[in-house]
């Protein structure tokens, strides 16, 4: 960074704005969590945000640095980043969320915040010698894995608790499921917050990386960066985005309390399986296609495909769209910073 004074505000109000983006990660995001549980009743509005926000915080203690560290050195070279890279970053994926939140489009805020980094870097490089391909590629293939995996799980699910409780009816099979869907919405909460805050902890660290405040070694990353960037998603979630909820719990298929369960449980497992190998998947794209496998596995016309088709659009549009609003940002960062 230029000059002491100059590093010291910048990366003040860098790690403030890249905290405000985890917030709206989960004001965003965490409609995904609690979309099933409010759909089906088995909580209100109020305490569904406050479950699943203490899960959010609660996978601090949980889950390991790996999809941080795919963040902060696997998908754009570090010594092509600096302040103006990070701030445009920041800025397209904070303009996208907004944008796709006022319409209640269920987008992906980690694709958004990578979308940002690399458009940021590749304006700032004039080429793409700066992406790590390994990183992005894998981050580009799991558009296609983590919702297929989603639904896979989801419909696997469904069609196992049909099996098992085929005997009973459904208002009978119901009972099981209403404590059996807090368990679920519970573990895909925390999945959530183990994966999606460790995306905004990646950039702080790559900011500090670049101002010569860490290295590259996870030790050097000060706590407080990590037990903010928790509190800031949960807090997010505990705020709400409502209009992604409706969306999410009842546009897509009608949940029930067993088809509920099951598509939180298979995004939850889903998310658990990334988190843990390093991978930052999209939660919205996972939980996605969980609730799609759960009714297609009921009934593939229990679907709104329509509505399906138009959410996959968005996901093929939030990296290179959050990429060109970030590469303005740039540019408005390196002209005026």
């Amino acid at each position: 960074m230029e000059g002491l004074t100059i590093s010291i505000w910048v990366l003040a109000l860098l790690i403030v704005i890249a905290l405000a983006f985890d917030f709206m990660n989960g004001f965003h995001d965490g409609a995904n969590a609690i979309s099933t549980i409010v759909a089906t009743g088995a909580l209100s509005p109020k305490q569904a945000v406050l479950f699943a926000s203490f899960f959010n915080f609660a996978a601090l203690w949980i889950f390991q640095l790996h999809v941080a560290a795919t963040i902060g050195k696997g998908t754009v070279d570090p010594s092509f980043v600096d302040y103006h890279v990070i701030f445009g970053a920041l800025c397209g994926a904070l303009a996208w969320n907004i944008i796709t939140w006022y319409y209640g489009i269920p987008s992906s805020s980690s694709h958004a915040l990578i979308g940002g980094l690399v458009g940021a870097t590749v304006a700032k490089a004039g080429g793409i010698a700066p992406i790590i391909w390994s990183g992005f590629g894998k981050i580009l293939l799991f558009i296609i894995l983590s919702p297929l995996v989603g639904f896979l799980l989801g419909g696997l699910l469904m069609v196992l608790a049909a099996w098992v409780f085929r005997n009973q009816s459904p208002r009978q099979a119901g009972r099981w499921f209403n404590q059996a869907q807090l368990f679920a919405a519970g573990a895909y909460s925390l999945a959530h917050g183990g994966n999606d805050a460790q995306k905004t902890i990646g950039i702080i660290w790559l900011l500090l990386i670049s101002a010569g405040a860490a290295t590259t070694d996870v030790k050097t990353l000060p706590n407080w960066v990590i037990y903010s960037c928790y509190f800031s998603i949960a807090w997010g979630t505990y705020l709400g985005g409502w209009r992604i909820v409706k969306t999410m719990g009842t546009k897509i298929t009608k949940l029930t309390s067993v088809s509920g369960s099951c598509a939180s449980m298979g995004g939850a497992i889903s998310l658990g399986l990334a988190t843990l190998g390093g991978i930052p998947v999209s939660t919205t794209h996972t939980i996605t296609g969980a609730i799609v496998g759960v009714g297609t596995a009921q009934d593939v016309k229990a679907v709104r495909w329509g509505i399906t088709l138009n959410l996959a659009v968005a996901w093929i549009l939030t990296i290179p769209a959050a990429g060109l609003v970030a590469a303005f940002f740039w540019r408005l960062g390196r002209d005026f910073m």
